[in-house]
Parts: structure tokens; C-alpha cells; sequence
């Protein structure tokens, strides 16, 4: 599994998602509406710091009772799984209901077991609950929506492809997340995503100071345009993922 260094995923933490969403667009390596969630899963935690880490993935139901019995066998396997991510850990959980979100799987125990497992966060298109635990120790979530119950959710499967908010990933993808939502970044160009981010961010800021300052006219801001847009050409022509 293609891994980065510490001192790398401590660069991707520096840079919101907009801005990380941004500098992927320059690589070309997939379509613009694809490789992030949509509004349907919104950020817990809106005043965390951005979260990195490679995925664990996970399946689970919450609505339908079993066949026998009051609840589901809690198995212990998927934190075999969990465990063969390299570090930092993010679990990705697809709720698989036709209605998701009833039941949350990921509460307060859990939480503390994921932090203890390497962690650092949660991804999912049904519901979280304990986020008072969850906040205490640094634990991100991303999720649907608050269930006050867990209701009938259990694991059903783990460390396959899994799909939460129209988003897609596999078992270990890197993932990135603040408020403004969560994505994954192609392992391939993802080294070179601090230093694209960096030139993207400073030629924008040479437009919002041209808008507030006193000089700003629409000609300078169409010529100011015009030059950045053909620097962005220039560059996205060199950005190939492979080299």
C-alpha cells in the first residue's frame, strides 16, 4: 500500500479541503464531480483542524431485527481489518439500509476503541452519537445524522470497496476532511498536493488584494485574470501524476 511520510500528511493538514479539492483539479486524474462527498454528510466538529488518514472500510445495516433473537453477534474481525491500515486511520462506514441512519454503530465505546486503534477520525452516510466522547479525545466525525440509539446496527461486511455520499473508496485511500466536508486524494499525485496548493493559494490572494485596494478596476482585474488563468494552463500541462 502506497504510503506518505509523516512529514507529508502534516503538510495535507495544513491546507482546508477546498483548497486540497482545488489542487487536485490541476492533475486531471478524474472528473470534478467525483471524489468527494456531497451535502448529505456534513462535518460534526466544524472547529477541528483538517483530518488526514487511510481508510478502513466498513458495511453495516441499523433498521431490520435478526431472524432469532434481540440483536445482532457483535463480531471483532473488522478491527482485525482496521489494523492493517497504516496509520493515521480513518473508518469509512457505509450504512447499506435502503433509509440510512436510524441506528448509529459508531457512539461513545467505540470511538475510545478506534482512538486506542490509531484513529483519528470517522466517515460515514448513516448516524454518529456520543460526540461529547468523541470531541474529548480529538475524534472527528463526519456523518448523516445524530441517532440516539444504536437500534439494530451490526457489521455486515468490511475491507471492500464502500460508497457514503456519492463518494467512493477503497480500503486504503487517503482521506481528508475539515468543515467544509471530506474527500479522498489520489495516492499518485498526492506528495505534490502542498506545493500546488501553495502557488494556487498565493496567485488568489493577488486577486483579493487588487479587489480591496483602492485601484481596482475592472480592466486590472480581467488582465490580472487573464495572466493567472494562462500560469494555471502552463502548469496543469506539467502536472503529470506519473513523474
Amino acid at each position: 500500500m502506497r504510503q506518505l511520510a509523516p512529514a507529508q500528511l502534516d503538510q495535507l493538514r495544513q491546507l482546508d479541503s477546498c483548497t486540497v479539492a482545488n489542487a487536485v483539479e490541476t492533475f486531471d486524474v478524474r472528473l470534478r464531480n467525483q471524489g468527494f462527498a456531497d451535502s448529505s454528510i456534513q462535518s460534526i466538529f466544524e472547529d477541528f483542524p483538517p483530518m488526514v488518514g487511510y481508510a478502513a472500510t466498513v458495511r453495516i445495516r441499523t433498521s431490520e431485527p435478526p431472524m432469532e433473537g434481540h440483536s445482532y453477534y457483535y463480531r471483532l474481525d473488522w478491527l482485525d481489518h482496521v489494523s492493517s491500515i497504516p496509520e493515521p486511520r480513518v473508518v469509512v462506514v457505509e450504512d447499506s439500509d435502503k433509509y440510512p441512519g436510524l441506528g448509529s454503530f459508531i457512539g461513545g465505546v467505540h470511538t475510545n476503541i478506534l482512538v486506542a486503534l490509531g484513529c483519528v477520525g470517522v466517515v460515514t452516510n448513516g448516524a454518529v452519537r456520543g460526540i461529547s466522547a468523541a470531541r474529548a479525545i480529538n475524534f472527528q466525525m463526519f456523518a448523516h445524522n445524530l441517532s440516539v440509539s444504536h437500534a439494530f446496527a451490526h457489521i455486515f461486511d468490511f475491507g471492500k470497496p464502500v460508497e457514503v455520499g456519492h463518494m467512493q473508496v477503497r480500503p486504503g485511500d487517503l482521506i481528508h476532511g475539515d468543515r467544509h466536508g471530506v474527500q479522498t486524494i489520489p495516492l499518485e499525485i498526492a506528495e505534490k498536493i502542498p506545493d500546488v496548493a501553495r502557488e494556487m493559494n498565493a496567485q488568489e490572494e493577488e486577486i483579493i488584494r487588487m479587489c480591496q485596494s483602492p485601484g481596482f478596476t475592472l480592466e486590472k482585474l480581467c488582465a490580472e485574470v487573464k495572466i493567472l488563468g494562462e500560469k494555471r494552463r502552463e502548469r496543469n500541462s506539467s502536472n503529470d501524476p506519473l513523474h
